[in-house]
């Protein structure tokens, strides 16, 4: 059984997404159904909808129809008879993965984004059982494992500025939760985007001295309020000099090739730095003398596990952090994919998926 699902799909990556129509399954006896009400845009959905991911993050490339989107949040309409944490009317959210295989090391620790049988992730993945190529949140509805649904403690008017925490926000907390990051640490966030701005409020609430670094004196003030303590022009020699040897980690969101060099140099002894951008085409290779004659480390971090993110959802609910967000009618979402490549937006769309039904 099913039911018919209505949503915004890219049938090749060089055509705008337009109205799709598909089906969802109906719940099986462990799945959640829920109506989504708002959907938060990722660039990875821009570059899983154009195939700039093809042979580099998916190997058999991006396969069409894909409906994308991965930051999730809505409203629970049934359960199936095994579910027990979830009940109707329960809003809830849905992030970048849907099931794992629940019974490899990985996911024995709470690491289903390592499952070593893969993740089955909320789009452009085979599902488990069916092999069907999942669909994302760019629609009215979406079912789900119950072991993947997570608990919104948010108020409900905030559930649009909730969404990109299940992506942006879980990519930055995940790095600062494991590498212990603590009071009075001097931790830099490099770039102010989408994932930048989650990670300079979540560093703050955590009580962290946060660097910000920017390319544009322009985002300086902006850094400032959204809890940077310091703010760093990166193309000024001089300002990056002045942290030479001074922070005690660092979170690098930028997903274009540069000289990670240039960041390494500010570590302390002992110091990581965790990349989060995924670029194109590799960055230059780092020096190593730098990372062995002061024992600094390069790391990366890929979002989080399912008990990761319900912790860092707590944690916003408890700290009131929210993302900041201009919420859009699914019917300009290539609108925000341009303003997305031109960086402009403050920091991230977010669909209002009531314009779904509004157009029906």
């Amino acid at each position: 059984m099913s039911t018919t699902a209505h949503g915004y799909a890219a049938h090749s990556k060089d055509t705008p997404l337009a109205p799709f129509s598909f089906e969802r399954r109906d719940p099986r006896e462990n799945d959640v159904q829920i109506d989504i009400l708002f959907c938060g845009v990722c660039h990875s959905d821009l570059h899983t909808a154009r195939g700039d991911w093809d042979g580099l993050i998916y190997p058999d490339g991006t396969l069409y129809p894909c409906v994308p989107g991965h930051e999730i949040v809505g409203r629970v309409t049934a359960v199936g008879s095994h579910v027990s944490k979830y009940k109707r009317g329960d809003i809830v959210g849905v992030g970048c993965m849907v099931d794992s295989c629940q019974h490899c090391a990985a996911c024995d620790e709470g690491l289903e984004q390592h499952c070593a049988h893969m993740p089955t992730w909320t789009y452009n993945s085979p599902d488990r059982i069916t092999g069907d190529n999942t669909y994302g949140g760019y629609s009215d509805s979406i079912v789900v494992s119950e072991e993947f649904v997570l608990k919104i403690r948010h108020a409900e008017k905030d559930l649009a500025a909730v969404a990109p925490l299940l992506c942006a926000g879980i990519t930055m907390w995940s790095p600062l939760r494991h590498w212990n990051v603590t009071q009075r640490q001097r931790v830099g966030i490099v770039g102010i985007g989408g994932l930048g701005h989650m990670g300079i409020k979540l560093a703050r609430a955590m009580g962290a001295h946060v660097v910000a670094f920017t390319t544009s004196e322009s985002k300086r003030q902006d850094a400032l309020r959204l809890g940077a303590q310091e703010v760093v022009v990166s193309r000024d020699p001089a300002q990056m000099a002045a942290q030479a040897g001074s922070l005690d980690f660092i979170v690098n969101t930028l997903a274009v090739p540069h000289n990670l060099d240039t960041y390494t140099a500010l570590l302390k002894r002992g110091g990581t730095m965790t990349l989060v951008g995924i670029p194109s085409e590799s960055h230059p290779s780092p020096s190593v003398a730098s990372l062995i004659g002061m024992r600094r480390s390069l790391a990366g971090s890929l979002i989080g596990g399912i008990e990761e993110t319900q912790e860092m959802l707590d944690f916003c609910a408890e700290h009131g952090i929210l993302s900041d967000i201009e919420t859009i009618p699914m019917q300009d979402i290539e609108t925000a994919y341009s303003r997305m490549v031109k960086g402009d937006v403050k920091y991230r769309f977010v669909v209002d998926m009531a314009s779904l039904k509004q157009a029906a």
